[in-house]
């Protein structure tokens, strides 16, 4: 079962590419309504490099645990017909919790400059899931992906961070 996004952002896609790579980020995009925490002692890192494996604490509205995931990250350069495309893929899995009933869980994050606009980014989320449990979780696995799609819009301007040249 798919669950699919596809919104233009109000940043470039470098800052979107950055952002993806930041756990920090990644969690502003759930909050407030969940919480996500390092399970380990050292901490989330900075960066989600390739190959990184990072386990999270899922809480709801920081109270109710929601379970553990690992996030898994790859990455890849593709070419689309307006250019360069570049996918980040969560292939981790939920460790414990209702999510856990999963038998598959594959995020791919696609970022590419929107078409007639360098300026704004073309984000493209698939998450497909799968197992018994999928059904009776792709309803709220679907709320929770125009949530996401909402923090997405609002957060994107706030992912530029790159300094005006100074005029002098």
């Amino acid at each position: 079962m798919r669950i699919l996004l596809k919104l233009v952002l109000d940043c470039d896609a470098d800052a979107a590419w950055r952002a993806l790579h930041s756990p920090r980020a990644i969690a502003e995009l759930y909050g407030p309504l969940v919480d996500m925490a390092p399970m380990a002692a050292a901490g989330l890192p900075t960066r989600l490099d390739p190959g990184a494996d990072v386990p999270v604490a899922l809480r709801l509205g920081g109270a109710m645990p929601l379970g553990q995931q690992l996030i898994h990250v790859s990455e890849r350069l593709t070419r689309d017909e307006r250019g360069p495309v570049r996918i980040l893929r969560d292939s981790g899995i939920p460790l414990t919790g209702p999510l856990s009933a999963l038998d598959v869980w594959d995020h791919q994050m696609a970022v590419s400059p929107a078409p007639g606009d360098a300026g704004k980014t073309l984000w493209r989320d698939r998450l497909v899931i799968g197992g018994a449990a999928a059904p009776a979780l792709w309803p709220v696995l679907w709320a929770t992906w125009q949530w996401r799609g909402a923090r997405l819009r609002a957060l994107a301007p706030t992912w530029a961070h790159d300094p005006e040249p100074d005029p002098a």
